[in-house]
């Protein structure tokens, strides 16, 4: 079957031919990939940055972690999913055995490995995965919906930390699709004002307007963020500021919208150091967390939501392109006129 893998630890991406990856073994099941996401993850190993030397080790190895697709059998052991089922796949798998696992705390695992990264992953026609990591799907939902699962529980991870309530204020940094599935999982847990910020990003400001924001600000069109913030929602600061953008002058924008008691999530991976201002998160009394990944629970949850109301969703989809075009699926995925490439294996 043909595959999109990193092959070396350097610049670039391969299309290779590569055997099917066999029967499951007894408590894994086989799937048929129907639809998979390029990430910005995925951005990032093909450019090749520092962060992703981990993987070295992995090589070769198939690329894709946001993906669903038809089972297509099962092992031996496996009772939680049938022949034909449509399955979203959580991509971390945990050791069980280390201290962290025995807490309970299997997305902190230290010995973790993750499909698409480590393991071979959905930029294939079939990937194998732990029954325990698939997530059943509404039969009838697009395929292209169920790719969304992965990065929209991030978001919803990003939302729990900041401990989004009813009636929050929530102000997104970054409208991409991180961003974007911030703003939809934060109306979902209650928020009443959630404003995603941009950088010259009309395009996807846009999609997320669609997907559950309440306001857009797009800076360069506004050099006092705070102010505009405070024109737009009436408010003097905001409940929850969640950064997803990468850049590290976000940091100091997002704590000045923050209010007394408020909560920074920075959820955006950086290449430098950002700058806080101490003072204000002592007299403040701010908290400023960090955030990765998303933690199992919220798959069953978003799941639901997902599919109940997709069309919630759909815009983030921007493009479907065959496996064939995944590296135009990349080069469209570095402009910012793009939400969420699906690849199609």
């Amino acid at each position: 079957m043909l595959a999109l893998r990193k092959i070396s630890p350097a610049p670039g991406l391969v299309f290779q031919e590569v055997a099917d990856p066999g029967l499951p073994l007894s408590d894994e099941v086989l799937i048929e990939v129907s639809a998979a996401g390029i990430c910005g993850s995925d951005l990032h190993i093909d450019d090749w940055t520092s962060s992703y030397a981990f993987m070295t080790g992995a090589m070769p190895v198939t690329l894709g972690h946001e993906f669903c697709g038809r089972v297509r059998a099962v092992g031996d052991a496996v009772t939680s999913h049938r022949v034909g089922e449509l399955v979203a796949v959580y991509p971390v798998i945990a050791c069980r055995r280390c201290a962290n696992c025995a807490q309970g705390l299997v997305a902190q695992c230290l010995n973790r490995q993750a499909i698409g990264v480590s393991l071979d992953g959905g930029f294939a026609r079939y990937v194998r995965a732990p029954a325990i990591n698939c997530i059943a799907l509404a039969d009838d939902l697009d395929p292209g919906i169920g790719a969304l699962l992965e990065p929209l529980c991030i978001g919803d991870h990003a939302s729990v930390v900041g401990e989004v309530q009813f009636g929050h204020s929530v102000v997104v940094l970054g409208p991409g699709t991180i961003g974007q599935a911030v703003a939809r999982t934060a109306r979902w847990r209650g928020a009443s004002t959630v404003v995603v910020v941009g950088m010259d990003d009309g395009a996807r400001l846009a999609t997320a307007m669609k997907v559950g924001a309440t306001h857009a600000i797009d800076l360069p069109r506004t050099p006092d963020l705070l102010a505009e913030f405070r024109r737009l929602t009436g408010l003097e600061a905001a409940d929850v500021v969640i950064e997803a953008t990468g850049h590290a002058g976000s940091i100091a924008d997002g704590q000045r919208l923050l209010k007394k008691g408020g909560i920074l999530v920075v959820a955006g991976i950086h290449s430098s150091p950002g700058s806080i201002d101490l003072v204000s998160l002592v007299r403040q009394r701010q908290q400023i967390r960090g955030v990765h990944s998303s933690q199992r629970p919220s798959w069953d949850v978003i799941a639901r939501h997902i599919g109940r109301d997709p069309g919630s969703v759909s815009a983030m989809v921007s493009r479907q392109l065959p496996l064939e075009g995944a590296l135009d699926g990349f080069a469209l995925c570095r402009q910012r006129e793009v939400s969420k490439v699906i690849l199609t294996p």
